[in-house]
């Protein structure tokens, strides 16, 4: 395995969950995008991740829309990060919006998501295959090495049940009372469990058994945001305060 770093610049980015061999076979939807869409040639050189922590530069040998070999040159493998963010959402009427969400999440580096479905969601079905082509995309786009885990959609009161004692729960919702700010009260280098509620929000019932959870409420800034943007707010913060531990 490499010990450098490997420079994809410029590079395409394939998604490939076997790098162990020396030559990998690009899955057919992979396959074909790299053929026909693409319309790369052999010798040419490509990225592949396996979602779960390697990059790897590969030499193309034969280009096949129905199954794309190519030669691994250079493996490296990248840690985690210290903090797992898990983003409890519900799903926006519009789904082209929970798209938008999901899409820039992943750029922003979350590692789980859970749609969730609420007391006020005006979308209660989803269609997880499209969902995680999306995923898939932004995580090759970007260049990271670890693929966000999509959850199947669940609803509220079962969500909360399951969600482990020790861990940190944060409801940003927009019901009258004490809040603090999520950089106020989130510890840098912790992991996180952040729900954001659809566009009718939380009901009263739904705060109060998350707070029977134990969860803490925050504010996301003075504004009423939509459902995607506050998501994205909560992500960028949690990303912001670990920037001060480096």
């Amino acid at each position: 395995m490499s010990v450098n770093c490997i420079n994809f610049a410029g590079m395409h980015i394939f998604f490939e969950p076997n790098l162990l061999s020396d030559i990998i076979t690009l899955s057919q939807e992979e396959s074909s995008h790299c053929a026909r869409v693409l319309r790369l040639r052999p010798g040419q050189e490509i990225g592949v991740t396996n979602g779960i922590g390697t990059f790897a530069k590969a030499t193309l040998l034969d280009v096949n829309p129905k199954g794309t070999t190519a030669t691994i040159l250079h493996r490296q493998s990248k840690l985690q990060r210290s903090f797992r963010l898990h983003m409890v959402v519900a799903p926006t009427k519009s789904i082209d919006r929970f798209e938008w969400f999901l899409e820039k999440a992943t750029e922003c580096g979350v590692e789980e998501i859970t749609p969730l479905i609420c007391e006020h969601s005006e979308r209660t079905v989803i269609k997880p295959e499209r969902l995680q082509k999306i995923l898939l995309a932004a995580m090759k786009q970007s260049q990271r090495v670890y693929l966000p885990v999509l959850n199947p959609a669940v609803k509220f009161r079962e969500f909360v049940k399951q969600i482990p004692e020790e861990e940190l729960v944060y409801m940003a919702h927009c019901a009258e009372g004490e809040k603090a700010s999520l950089q106020e009260i989130y510890p840098a280098g912790t992991n996180a469990i952040i729900m954001i509620g659809p566009e009718g929000d939380f009901s009263q019932v739904e705060i109060e058994q998350a707070q029977a959870r134990g969860s803490l409420a925050i504010s996301l800034g003075e504004y009423r945001l939509r459902t995607e943007t506050a998501a994205l707010v909560a992500c960028m913060g949690v990303n912001f305060k670990n920037r001060e531990i480096g």
